[in-house]
């Protein structure tokens, strides 16, 4: 068989282009040498927006598709998805604030906001939002952006995309790919070690920090186009304060950081930018990068953050495209797609960059850029598409997270709410028709095994931190013995597995 497209990395770009593709007829297969998203797609600030920033570099483009993606993604996934109000401290050392206002009101009208609020300006002093804050900040602006569940995201691409005809390989990597009679021919290898012939009409590299690696390595082009290696880390820390609001800091240098409310109990701090060396899959926050973050949010707060209120840190490196900017936050965080198409081979299209906001957009300017050598391809069709569990109104999340918790009335509504949140309406295909708690199976905690089985099956779950850290946050909740016991569950699970390969039946 000749797939039409072979795509390499299932981060955010490759499970969106697969998703895509899928929806317009193309016969894909995508493989991704780890678990999905489990690069820079899970370790992003998991927010849909603009980029406030972004302004200040004249990228106009680039916000106003941003900007205009952020409802079209709301729309599309309602349970990952959902809006935030940031809150911008005013002070002495930042740009006045009437051209700060003009900045905000540009966020608010370049793209066509319909359903989230718009800016507002705070009385620091007399609004509780402001009781965090030291004294000295008196003013400032709430505008709205948007949350979303990163690595979820990226399941739910991969999900839509296998249920439109992909095929999805996690754990498998490509080592080798080359031109043979006019077409891409590929050797694989999954995580047993056993080889594979892939062959497709054309290549999608979408494998993230590693994308200039497969071009030199696995391609085996003399002259890869190079990206920028920015790392970005962010710190979780214990609950800040008690309202739900977000601020965005302005840093001494220039920079930014966040503090959003995050998984209930905690804040999420980031992020930082600063150029990367090393090995693309096994980022880690720098005591430096830490003792920054920490002094960036006390030059804020009242009470100072400190090392011993850090829960959990990550950093993830962002694949920019080298466009020569001097300082890494001053990189371009558009994305660039470059086509390979020799007279007498087969097309290759390599991404470079990118955010998390775009991916959709990413995808389908990569289609279009491939469209010629598919004239049958179907026209775009994800604008107004629901993602997997998202088929239904936004207005209505409450809505159906109040009908869910009766409905599963043996279960805590917290933990209802966290479920529907994360599988929206195939929350009932979780539960399976259960009735009762023991019905749920063995008990990991909040997590049951009904829930773990149901990713293994249908969101290529394989070991416990695909779930503790990918497919959920679980593991910033469940204690120490709770995550020991699934990891024994998994590997049970594995050793009967290999059981059956070698058997070819359960002895």
């Amino acid at each position: 068989m000749i797939y039409d497209l072979f795509v390499i990395g299932g981060g955010v770009n490759g499970c969106g282009i697969a998703r895509d593709a899928s929806g317009r007829g193309l016969k894909v297969f995508l493989a991704e040498q780890g678990d999905l998203a489990s690069g820079t797609s899970s370790a992003s600030t998991k927010l849909i927006h603009g980029g406030l920033r972004y302004l200040e570099h004249y990228e106009f483009r680039l916000v106003r598709e941003a900007l205009i993606e952020r409802e079209v993604l709301l729309n599309a996934a309602p349970h990952i998805i959902w809006p935030l109000r940031f809150v911008l401290p005013h002070h002495s050392g930042m740009r006045p604030w009437p051209l700060l206002r003009l900045g905000l009101f540009l966020y608010d009208h370049l793209g066509g906001r319909k359903i989230l609020p718009g800016t507002r300006t705070v009385d620091l002093h007399n609004d509780p939002i402001g009781e965090p804050l030291k004294d000295e900040f008196v003013r400032g602006y709430e505008y709205s952006d948007c949350w979303v569940e990163d690595a979820r995201l990226v399941v739910l691409n991969a999900r839509d995309a296998e249920a439109k005809g992909a095929v999805i390989r996690t754990r498998t990597k490509c080592t080798s790919a080359r031109r043979v009679d006019g077409v891409w021919e590929m050797i694989i290898t999954g995580d047993s070690g056993t080889e594979e012939k892939v062959r497709a009409k054309v290549l999608i590299n979408s494998a993230g920090p590693w994308v200039s690696q497969v071009l030199g390595t696995v391609v085996g082009r003399n002259d890869p186009d190079k990206i920028r290696m920015v790392k970005g880390s962010h710190l979780v820390v214990d609950r800040l304060y008690d309202h739900d609001r977000c601020f965005i800091f302005q840093n001494a240098d220039g920079r930014i950081c966040f503090t959003i409310p995050y998984e209930s109990e905690f804040t999420l701090i980031g992020t930082t930018d600063e150029d990367h060396k090393g090995d693309p899959g096994s980022p880690r926050i720098s005591d430096a990068e830490t003792d920054y973050l920490l002094h960036a949010v006390s030059e804020y707060f009242k009470k100072p953050v400190t090392r011993d209120m850090v829960r959990w840190a990550y950093s993830g490196i962002r694949p920019l495209y080298d466009d020569g900017a001097s300082k890494a936050q001053e990189a371009t965080r558009d994305y660039v797609l470059k086509l390979d198409h020799p007279t007498d081979g087969a097309p290759m299209l390599s991404v470079f960059g990118g955010k998390i906001t775009t991916f959709r957009k990413l995808a389908e300017s990569a289609l279009e850029k491939i469209q010629p050598f598919f004239p049958q391809m179907g026209r775009p069709w994800t604008a107004g598409a629901k993602m997997p569990g998202g088929d239904f109104p936004y207005a209505e999340v409450e809505q159906r997270i109040a009908e869910a918790t009766r409905k599963y009335s043996f279960m805590a509504p917290r933990n209802v709410r966290r479920m529907f949140r994360a599988y929206g309406t195939d929350i009932d295909s979780v539960f399976g028709g259960a009735r009762f708690a023991q019905d749920m199976g063995q008990s990991f905690g909040v997590l049951t095994e009904r829930e773990v089985e149901w990713l293994k099956t249908r969101e290529w779950a394989r070991t416990a931190d695909d779930i503790l850290w990918r497919r959920s946050k679980l593991g910033l909740h469940l204690g120490q013995d709770e995550q020991d016991a699934l990891r024994s569950f998994f590997a049970k699970s594995a050793k009967a597995r290999d059981t059956v390969d070698a058997n070819g039946s359960t002895a």
